[in-house]
């Protein structure tokens, strides 16, 4: 068994999770059940230092993977300070599917639309700099 790990989600990682995963427990945020997923997989020793099959070799490098329990098809690609024992987990990939995907992709993309960061990325940042938000 591993020793314990603290375990952060980004908002990338947890914007995917909702997009392709979906939350088992029904919470508005899905950071906090990421992380407890993740630091179960690690206690339990599904990780990984080499990328899983068809990972980008540059994205890949000083990444730790981490295969979920529940949900053995997805994968938690984390950067790892091993000195503080904490993993950041940056994003997922689901690298087989039995069935289609819990969230339907019409959904997803719908939200493309709407979503203001992904429309024009810088869009936050300048309104908070300008006092507009």
């Amino acid at each position: 068994m591993s020793e314990g790990i603290t375990v952060a989600v980004t908002d990338h990682a947890a914007e995917r999770f909702r997009q392709r995963v979906g939350s088992r427990v029904g919470g508005l945020d899905v950071k906090p059940e990421i992380a407890g997923r993740v630091s179960e997989a690690w206690a339990a020793g599904r990780f990984s230092d080499r990328p899983p099959p068809g990972a980008d070799g540059d994205a890949a490098r000083g990444s730790v993977y981490v295969r979920d329990l529940v949900d053995r098809g997805v994968i938690f690609a984390c950067r790892h300070d091993r000195a503080a024992r904490e993993l950041l987990v940056v994003t997922l990939w689901e690298d087989q599917r039995f069935g289609s995907a819990r969230v339907d992709r019409r959904f997803t993309d719908a939200l493309k639309d709407d979503d203001r960061a992904l429309v024009d990325s810088g869009r936050r940042w300048r309104e908070r700099r300008d006092g507009l938000h």
